[in-house]
């Protein structure tokens, strides 16, 4: 099959010329022959503001920020010390050890959903140490993953159920409406 060059407009030249300009060039290269820069590129068509921009989309933030260790608001000092401890114990656990990032995330949704859904207050999930200086890729994301969206309305609270083990976060659940 025989196919056809397309010849560029003198557009587009001009467009690819004054890009080929700002380039850095490899050592023993130079650049193809460019038009002159005598011709003034088009300029874009003015963009016409409205005179009242629309509304911000304003999506209200019911729950703050969730940090794994700290004292979240809602919660009295008596069940916050139980749950920090570990006397509260874990229902169900979820081993997101040898997982990739993306794979961890979706069994982490559809776990957390469930067990709200079925009215499990403490759960356990394992992301694992990780072998780098801030731990594993599982371990840095696991906080981002808990304050989306979709799953920050379900977690009331994390901790590390003990201190010599990072590599576990036990979650405390808010209880279905």
């Amino acid at each position: 099959m025989l196919r056809r060059r397309k010849t560029l407009t003198e557009t587009d030249q001009r467009e690819w010329a004054n890009y080929a300009r700002t380039l850095k060039l490899l050592t023993g290269k130079s650049l193809p022959d460019l038009p002159p820069e005598s011709i003034e590129p088009s300029l874009p068509a003015q963009i016409t503001h409205p005179a009242h921009p629309p509304a911000a989309r304003h999506i209200p933030n019911s729950s703050p920020t969730l940090a794994v260790g700290t004292h979240p608001g809602g919660l009295d000092n008596s069940s916050w010390n139980r749950f920090r401890s570990g006397k509260l114990t874990a229902t169900r656990t979820l081993d997101l050890h040898g997982r990739t990032a993306q794979r961890a995330f979706h069994a982490l949704h559809a776990f957390l959903h469930a067990a709200h859904a079925d009215h499990v207050r403490c759960v356990e999930v394992i992301t694992g140490r990780g072998s780098g200086e801030h731990g594993g890729i599982l371990k840095r994301e696991f906080p981002l993953w808990l304050n989306l969206p979709a799953l920050r309305p379900l977690v009331l609270a994390a901790t590390h159920p003990h201190a010599a083990n990072p590599g576990s976060v036990r979650l405390l659940l808010r209880r279905p409406k």
